[in-house]
């Protein structure tokens, strides 16, 4: 019987038949979890972090405007846009 390294629920898994790399969820408080090891068998959460760092890179990159070249504008068309706008 494995126990869940974050809540120590029981996960119901039969440790001859994991494998190195597999993917587990736990019942209780469903972190994920990958086994890291077989003999015997080590599970490790997986970390959302990395993911959340991968989507604030995202919306980043949303956030800049790009000119018709694909380059960022330069501080002086940013000035004469905005006075396009206010006219």
């Amino acid at each position: 019987m494995l126990r869940c390294p974050e809540c120590s629920a029981e996960i119901d898994v039969d440790e001859d038949e994991v494998e190195e790399g597999e993917i587990l969820s736990c019942p209780e408080c469903e972190t994920e979890l990958e086994v890291s090891q077989t003999h015997p068998v080590a599970l490790n959460p997986i970390s959302d972090d990395l993911e959340e760092d991968e989507d604030i890179e995202e919306e980043d990159d949303e956030e800049e405007d790009f000119d018709e070249d694909g380059d960022l504008p330069e501080e002086e068309d940013l000035d004469e846009d905005e006075e396009d706008e206010e006219e």
